[in-house]
């Protein structure tokens, strides 16, 4: 051991001046990087989003074929296609009734597996940090894989989705007419439809339903409480569908249980930047030093 790591600094002897060149390089590109990528995503949100997605969809799957991750592989395989085919619903014109639920749905479960698989994976890491894995006789190392592994998949596919899911709700609700992002809405919001859906409210505010309640917002328009909260969470909107005024999201989940709902989505809105973009600019710091000769 001794003498490898006498090996490893009679190599690099010499070579300070060339490591701080390097270290400048990757703070550079760091700061120029992130620059570009938010004034990109402030001029033009749409295309960096669609870029970002693109990113976040395939660069995963690179490692994943390099490093022979075959489990991750099927489980990215299947959450593809079905994807793509709620996609495909989301984008058809004219928009099947019961599309929008479908996507809903479809998306939520996602959230909510995804949710729950990053929390065991994070109370797997903690417990294996305190020693707990020895109480059931499981390696530190085997306890620590499993903790990170489910984190990873609870991280990644909680990311996918929402974005997935952001631009489906902006097709579907763009379709019915009573939402767009730029300008008047198409139709006139009658007060017995929801806006997420177009469907038809048939219980009253202050009534209890059977399977789902109607929701007021601050601004007096009505939903199917499935359909806001999931525009709302799922779909990262934080404005009324139908008049844009924000929504208050401490007051629609007034239940403590539910609030870290809330903090989870931020959560995957901050790791977005690290899935989609950290791998690019790693890749051109390297081929900045690759093309200055420095190794």
């Amino acid at each position: 051991m001794r003498v490898e790591h006498a090996r490893m600094h009679a190599k690099h002897r010499g070579h300070e001046a060339m490591h701080a060149e390097m270290v400048l390089i990757l703070i550079a590109t760091l700061v120029v990087a992130q620059l570009l990528l938010v004034q990109w995503k402030q001029r033009h949100p749409r295309s960096y989003n669609m870029v970002t997605l693109f990113q976040m969809w395939v660069v995963p799957l690179y490692f994943t074929v390099k490093l022979h991750w075959w489990r991750f592989l099927v489980i990215w395989i299947f959450f593809s296609a079905v994807t793509a085919f709620v996609t495909f619903r989301a984008t058809r014109k004219p928009l099947v009734q019961t599309t929008p639920r479908l996507v809903y749905k479809w998306f939520l479960l996602i959230y909510k597996i995804s949710y729950a698989t990053g929390i065991v994976g994070y109370m797997a890491v903690m417990f294996t940090l305190f020693g707990l894995n020895l109480l059931f006789k499981i390696k530190p190392e085997d306890a620590m894989d499993f903790g990170i592994s489910l984190l990873f998949y609870g991280l990644y596919y909680g990311v996918l989705e929402r974005d997935f899911a952001e631009m489906c709700a902006d097709y579907m609700a763009s379709t019915i007419g009573f939402y767009s992002e730029s300008g008047m809405p198409t139709k006139h919001l009658s007060d017995s439809v929801c806006a997420v859906c177009g469907q038809q409210i048939f219980v009253d505010v202050s009534e209890e339903g059977i399977i789902e309640n109607t929701y007021r917002l601050s601004c007096n328009h009505v939903f199917h409480e499935f359909c806001i909260r999931g525009w709302c969470i799922v779909g990262k909107k934080q404005t009324c569908p139908y008049c844009k005024e924000k929504v208050d999201l401490k007051r629609m989940f007034s239940n403590p249980w539910e609030r870290p709902h809330v903090m989870y989505g931020q959560l995957l809105d901050w790791l977005r930047y690290l899935v989609a973009w950290q791998p690019v600019i790693i890749g051109l710091v390297q081929g900045i030093n690759y093309i200055l000769g420095l190794e």
